[in-house]
């Protein structure tokens, strides 16, 4: 597969998968992992984890992170430490990990998933409840923190493109066809 980067007889990251809250990225990344006998993270569960550590609530540890800038940073450190780790995950989904990818060389597959605000309000509504005007403002404002988070950050716009290997538009298409074009991708490289 070309999208391996070689350290010794072990394989660096394979692929890397990004998209908004609401994108699909978790089930993507969950049939690639079952699909070809993939480890996976997720960042999402990291920042679960670190939120049930502090024993805060998912909603209070992101508060606390647009508050507390380094506690961003110690999270995107530990995504970074495991795209280099040969003997880490195969698959690493987070909002950042295409960026890290290609900031740090790694040859993979960087994939984007992306979805309108609109769509992301309906698969989040669909998921967690609530009222669709609702999921949308909440939807729209978290990304516009997220993007004036990571451009304080690290100066990354996460509207650019360029890093990724592979975009999706996945507004119009399910999780089978989003899996059919990534596998599709893996199995021609």
């Amino acid at each position: 597969m070309i999208f391996v980067e070689q350290n010794g007889d072990d394989s660096l990251v394979k692929v890397t998968v990004s998209g908004p809250p609401g994108s699909g990225t978790s089930t993507l990344v969950q049939r690639i992992a079952n699909n070809h006998s993939w480890r996976s993270l997720n960042g999402g569960d990291i920042f679960r984890s670190e939120a049930a550590i502090r024993g805060l609530t998912v909603g209070e540890f992101s508060d606390l992170c647009k508050k507390d800038l380094d506690v961003d940073r110690s999270l995107d450190t530990i995504l970074k430490k495991e795209i280099k780790n040969p003997h880490g995950s195969d698959i690493i989904e987070s909002r950042l990990s295409g960026w890290w990818a290609h900031l740090m060389e790694v040859s993979c597959l960087r994939i984007w998933v992306n979805v309108s605000p609109e769509e992301c309000a309906r698969r989040i509504q669909k998921r967690e409840g609530g009222d669709f005007q609702t999921q949308l403002k909440l939807s729209q404002q978290r990304q516009m923190d997220d993007k004036e988070r990571y451009r304080i950050l690290y100066d990354i716009d996460l509207d650019d493109m360029s890093p990724y290997s592979l975009i999706i538009d996945a507004d119009n298409i399910d999780a089978d066809e989003v899996y059919s074009l990534v596998d599709a991708r893996l199995r021609s490289d």
